[in-house]
């Protein structure tokens, strides 16, 4: 995808990148992590790093006006992480309904691209089924990447 995006810094088996966010609030370190659920399943985790104990804090808001570009950053750590694990299946699910969303969004506005790349599930009524543009835009859909 050639969207705006950070430049990543990755750990050497590619379960872990960081990234600055830079916007109105500073700099600001941003983690991501692949945590493997189950064989190949894999969830996609990201948010702030805690600067005393290094963890991910994917509750703080951090309003750096640059969620596009933070977005698109995650979203081309998928590519670099599919790379080494392509069969791989990916879960990502925002831990409010206002996230959830943001992610839906961020998914419906790139779909035609990420869908010659990957195959979009969303979860919905406890089953996956392929995400639709119209289909998923329905309150507490999970956001799958598969």
């Amino acid at each position: 995808m050639n969207l705006e995006r950070y430049e990543l810094d990755a750990a050497q088996n590619l379960m872990v990148f960081e990234f600055i966010s830079e916007g109105p609030q500073g700099k600001i370190t941003k983690l991501i992590q692949y945590t493997k659920l189950h064989s190949n399943i894999y969830n996609l985790g990201f948010g702030d790093k805690n600067i005393i104990s290094g963890d991910i804090d994917d509750k703080v808001i951090t309003n750096n006006d640059d969620s596009k570009k933070v977005l698109a950053t995650v979203a081309f750590s998928v590519y670099i992480f599919t790379d080494i694990y392509p069969a791989a299946w990916i879960f990502a699910a925002g831990n409010t309904k206002t996230r959830t969303r943001l992610y839906r969004i961020g998914i419906t506005n790139n779909l035609i691209k990420i869908s010659t790349d990957f195959e979009v599930y969303g979860y919905r009524n406890n089953r996956l089924t392929k995400f639709n543009r119209i289909r998923q835009n329905v309150r507490n859909a999970k956001i799958g990447f598969v």
